[in-house]
């Protein structure tokens, strides 16, 4: 009798027991595993001739793996770092499956070997405080509707928060007493505190009483009590910024994200003279250098640190090796 292949039996332990109960991984990283996979089987499957239910290990090759990730970069359009993300999850599976089934080590080998691909460094794109008070004025917020959008967006400025940081805020997360703090929880299951202006606090405590909330439910729900995802928020922010380029020309030339809101108080923070390493325990950055790109991003900042250069202390002379010909004519010579 042929013995059952065991890819089915890794990949569940691999979730199952590796992910969950080992790593304790956090659900988003789950999620994002799981689509990767998802994708994945169905790109194999696709490619074979079979359904993802006949598909073996030996099928799982590195070739395959470098196929599938070229096509989610050439046919499905992702980015490079949501690439590399696919990678990362499929190099966790194959370093898990070579410590546990020694026999296909050299089919994982060859997986872990695909290197992670580099991807330009673009400046981040951050709003100025005026776009900022156009977006947020947008929302009608004489319907429960607008004024949840209405705090949604001013908190994600407020406290820099990435997008799922924001949507899984419940109640018993935020101080409301002066002085006021929420604590998030970021990515590693980091945790920080970020500080709420009063007017955050005003708008959050406004939104509670009009839809109370459980300390332990998310604040950010639907008509129906449903938590928000990402995707339904970009889509009420495109409209909002849609609606505030008609005041405020300068934002139909950038595009607006829930992560601009982050962006923008970091390079707001660099410009009202905030130390960096106070900018990063804001954010939740594990690398200061990460939080460099802000100083680097702001021109105002930049402008005002010339202005501020005195240059009547500078030698009015050329340099010696400059006024020297002889040293000239031997560098010259060389």
């Amino acid at each position: 009798m042929k013995a059952a292949d065991p890819f089915p039996e890794l990949l569940r332990a691999f979730f199952c027991e590796w992910m969950v109960e080992q790593r304790n991984a956090s659900p988003h990283t789950i999620r994002s595993y799981r689509d990767t996979w998802r994708l994945f089987l169905r790109f194999v499957a696709r490619e074979r001739g079979r359904p993802v239910a006949k598909i073996v290990f030996s099928d799982l090759t590195a070739v395959q793996v470098a196929a599938f990730l070229r096509h989610a970069e050439t046919e499905r359009s992702d980015s490079i770092g949501t690439r590399n993300c696919r990678l990362a999850a499929l190099r966790s599976f194959y370093g898990f499956v070579a410590g546990h089934e020694p026999p296909l080590a050299a089919q994982c080998a060859a997986v872990l070997r695909i290197p992670a691909k580099r991807a330009p460094i673009h400046t981040p794109v951050y709003l100025d405080p005026e776009e900022v008070a156009a977006i947020l004025a947008q929302p009608d917020r004489s319907t429960l509707e607008g004024q949840r959008d209405h705090a949604l967006l001013s908190f994600l400025y407020n406290s820099g928060a990435r997008i799922q940081e924001a949507l899984d805020l419940k109640p018993q997360a935020i101080h409301f007493d002066a002085p006021a703090f929420v604590r998030l929880y970021g990515k590693g299951r980091k945790e920080r505190l970020c500080p709420l202006w009063p007017e955050t606090v005003v708008l959050l405590k406004a939104l509670l009483k009009r839809q109370p909330r459980a300390d332990d439910e998310p604040i950010f729900v639907n008509r129906y009590g449903v938590p928000l995802g990402a995707s339904g928020v970009r889509f009420k922010l495109a409209e909002c910024v849609q609606a505030a380029a008609k005041t405020m020309p300068s934002l139909a030339t950038k595009k607006v994200t829930p992560h601009s809101f982050r962006h923008s108080t970091a390079v707001h923070l660099v410009a009202a003279g905030v130390d960096i390493t106070v900018i990063r325990s804001w954010l939740g950055h594990v690398s200061l250098d990460t939080t460099n790109h802000y100083a680097q991003a702001n021109l105002e900042t930049k402008r005002k640190a010339i202005d501020r250069l005195d240059t009547s202390g500078l030698p009015t002379k050329p340099p010696r090796w400059k006024r020297d010909a002889s040293v000239m004519a031997w560098l010259d010579a060389l």
